[in-house]
């Protein structure tokens, strides 16, 4: 128990599922291996409408092409295959979703260019390929980030663990303003470990306009990504980011940037013996170390937490999505730590019932 005078740093964590959906195009988890075939299978109906559309192109409208493309998906036991197909059709016609083209768009024919396009880029969503990577961007948090393997994808539930490092930094501004005489607070210094496309550190920037970020990453194809989306942007300003590994030595390094007020990771948290189980689109194409947390699933984790303290200030909070079995064992290991002076304190629930578990000084 907290006791006056006792200096506690806050700990936030947050958990969604183990087997991470590839933002609602996950397929199925693999088990026993990755299903072999010798290429895309195509049903004699199928196959003669794919000639029909390359012999006669001005005929084909996107709706006859993402027909099409679902069925041969499905013949190819590809996951979300109508979702596939009509993502893949849409972004060719410069659109986010199907939905939200036109009439007068639907019923254009389309061009010998435009189902070339959409072939090819099918043949990789055949492959396994994830639709984001087959895409080469996606949407998260409103922003559109470019995507490449084997830079990790950004799951939405991610988007719960922003937006719980938007209220603390809320709840703290009100609490200063409420005070008899309000003390100008400096602009919020948050660090990310871990940083991958960069999805948390830019929303992060863009939800907290008066922030500066510090992106780290151990992958030099993350941190170019990061770069790259920063700058897409026009974020470059307010982000550093470096490449390394954390560790306890990197600790001097990080403190030359001064104390952060947060530190947010969705670090490697898919425990070793879960990794073999996880989906074919994870295991081709996704930087498996970005997944693999170890034995316990906490080999990062326990490293981002004994860093910590003396990365934080004084009133600083960590903010990590963590596997659902991880709360017991993280209170478990602070507990053994007491040095640490982190605590766990609140939990939540994310959008897919999955917890959320935030801490606070007691």
């Amino acid at each position: 128990m907290w006791k006056p005078g006792t200096d506690f740093t806050t700990m936030r964590c947050v958990t969604h599922p183990l087997l991470r959906r590839l933002l609602g195009l996950s397929p199925q988890c693999v088990r026993g291996g990755l299903r072999q075939t010798k290429g895309p299978i195509l049903s004699p109906k199928w196959s003669s409408l794919r000639q029909s559309c390359s012999a006669r192109p001005g005929l084909v409208t996107a709706t006859d092409v993402v027909n099409y493309w679902q069925k041969v998906f499905e013949t190819n036991g590809i996951p979300e295959a109508r979702e596939s197909s009509e993502y893949i059709v849409s972004f060719v016609l410069g659109a986010k979703t199907f939905q939200s083209l036109n009439s007068k768009s639907l019923r254009t024919p389309l061009t010998a260019m435009q189902q070339e396009q959409i072939q090819q880029l099918s043949n990789k969503r055949l492959e396994r390929m994830p639709v984001q990577y087959v895409l080469g961007e996606w949407d998260f948090q409103d922003l559109t980030l470019k995507m490449r393997p084997p830079v990790f994808i950004p799951r939405p539930e991610t988007e719960d663990l922003i937006s719980l490092v938007v209220e603390e930094e809320s709840r703290k501004c009100e609490k200063n303003s409420g005070l008899c005489f309000p003390v100008p607070g400096p602009h919020p210094v948050i660090l990310e470990i871990g940083c991958g496309s960069g999805a948390i550190a830019l929303s992060l920037l863009c939800k907290l306009p008066q922030s500066q970020v510090i992106a780290v990453d151990k992958e030099k194809a993350a941190v170019d990504l990061t770069r790259e989306n920063a700058h897409r942007l026009q974020l470059q300003e307010r982000i550093h980011v470096l490449h390394h590994d954390v560790s306890y030595s990197s600790a001097k390094q990080l403190l030359l940037w001064g104390p952060v007020d947060f530190i947010v990771s969705n670090p490697p948290y898919v425990f070793h013996e879960d990794m073999a189980s996880l989906d074919a689109e994870i295991l081709r194409y996704e930087d498996l170390d970005a997944l693999d947390g170890g034995d316990d699933g906490m080999r990062v984790i326990k490293t981002i937490l004994a860093l910590a303290p003396s990365l934080l200030k004084d009133s600083g909070s960590v903010f990590l999505e963590v596997d659902p079995r991880h709360p017991n064992m993280v209170e478990n290991w602070l507990q053994a730590h007491p040095n640490l002076l982190l605590i766990l304190c609140a939990i939540h629930k994310d959008f897919c019932g999955n917890m959320l578990f935030a801490g606070e000084p007691c």
